[in-house]
């Protein structure tokens, strides 16, 4: 297991490089100048050329993207050319918020989504299923802004955090349902739950220590995958109901053209998302030995 929990950490390495690198370009290749953000519109050209050299965008871009890793090794990402704070900070401050509405988007989509798909599995055919994988296509198919948008009328009071969540979950509580039911159906027809069926085992325990145990390896990994969206793609449900989070604050910095808060903003979101990913991993890993050795 330790040997590979490390080939797995070393994997960081490139991908977070990669990561950076994908960043950095982005952003530079995005429309707009942050110069003239910064000193305005009927700035003269004097004055931008300085507003650049302050920003180091007059620098080659390939001493812009090593200078601008080096300072963020050291946690260093720049500042707000809109705000003049230290992009780290706005960017914990707004993460925070993020984390708390992806957490309980991630809870309630688990543990929805599995239930309702153990359920299915286990009256495959009936109209409890049927039902299901009709929530679960209307699920997938709406989209969150059109959602959110239905949603922030009626019930206002409970926007702060419970629609934003129930509007986040509802796609990846309908993609995991539907996984969940296909790993459980294919574990169903194993032959050792049909000797713990014939050993006269309750249905409860057959589903719960043979089934369930043995269908879920598959869906961690969709889990972490779906932690990572739900904490990185919350941009669209943050901004429809007004949420202040780092999804929010990243729209706003693209609009505004706030190159560092932008990518500030990107670097995090992708970094967490390789790191559940990885996270992950290595839990199925725990749990099926035969992963190890691939």
């Amino acid at each position: 297991m330790g040997t590979y929990l490390a080939r797995r950490l070393l994997l960081l390495i490139p991908v977070i490089f990669g990561v950076t690198v994908v960043v950095f370009g982005m952003m530079h290749l995005a429309p707009g100048d942050p110069a003239v953000v910064m000193a305005g519109p009927r700035a003269t050209p004097e004055i931008l050329a300085e507003v650049r050299r302050y920003l180091g965008l007059d620098q080659p871009l390939v001493v812009q993207y090593f200078t601008w890793v080096g300072h963020a090794l050291q946690g260093d990402l720049g500042r707000s050319i809109r705000q003049g704070e230290q992009v780290s900070t706005l960017v914990l401050a707004r993460f925070h918020d993020s984390v708390l509405l992806g957490l309980t988007a991630f809870g309630v989509a688990s543990t929805i989504g599995i239930s309702v798909g153990v359920l299915s599995a286990l009256h495959r055919g009936s109209l409890v299923d049927r039902a299901v994988m009709l929530v679960s296509m209307l699920g997938v198919s709406t989209p969150a802004f059109f959602l959110g948008m239905v949603l922030t009328g009626p019930f206002d009071v409970a926007r702060h955090l419970i629609l934003p969540a129930l509007t986040l979950a509802a796609p990846s509580m309908t993609v995991i349902a539907r996984v969940v039911r296909a790993s459980v159906l294919e574990t169903v027809g194993r032959d050792y739950v049909g000797t713990a069926q014939a050993k006269g085992l309750h249905d409860f325990a057959v589903v719960s220590q043979h089934i369930l145990k043995n269908a879920l390896i598959p869906v961690i990994t969709l889990l972490g995958l779906q932690v990572g969206f739900l904490l990185g793609g919350a941009a669209i449900v943050e901004v429809v109901f007004s949420y202040p989070g780092i999804g929010n604050l990243m729209v706003k910095s693209i609009v505004e053209r706030d190159l560092p808060v932008t990518q500030g903003c990107v670097l995090l979101i992708a970094s967490v998302y390789v790191l559940v990913n990885i996270g992950a991993d290595v839990l199925q890993a725990y749990l099926d030995p035969r992963i190890r050795v691939t």
